[in-house]
């Protein structure tokens, strides 16, 4: 059987990182190692946890550098919230960029987007149905 446990974003600062979607979002801290270089937030059945660039090298990958400053890579990471203005405030308030405000869909859903600190786009939106 396989599960999907991770997401791992790998950034400059994990410990910035992981301040601000505690800030933004409201998630706890799950661990962080003692070189602050990985750390995981609890997030629900999958865990979002993040990898500074040292940590991909340390581990023979080579990949390419988020960087707010151009387009966003080519996924994004998405919550489920119930109250997505105050979700979406909260995460620009604590330093996201507001890319898409939130929008009511055809079939019912409110979506919103944002990048977080590091350039990642970051989807809000209501449940579906």
């Amino acid at each position: 059987m396989i599960t999907y446990s991770y997401t791992i974003l790998y950034v400059d600062n994990v410990e910035e990182t992981i301040d601000f979607y505690i800030k933004a979002f409201g998630f706890t801290q799950k661990l962080i190692t003692p070189e602050k270089d990985y750390a995981e937030l609890e997030t629900g059945g999958t865990t979002l946890a993040f990898a500074s660039y040292s940590v991909a090298e340390y581990n023979g990958i080579s990949i390419a550098k988020s960087d707010k400053s151009t387009t966003p890579p080519a996924f994004e990471i998405t919550f489920v919230t119930d109250d997505i203005n105050s979700t979406f405030k909260q995460a620009v308030e604590a330093g996201a960029i507001v890319v898409k405000e939130p929008v009511q869909k055809p079939w019912g859903q409110i979506v919103g987007y944002v990048r977080d600190i590091n350039g990642f786009l970051v989807e809000l939106c209501t449940r579906v149905g």
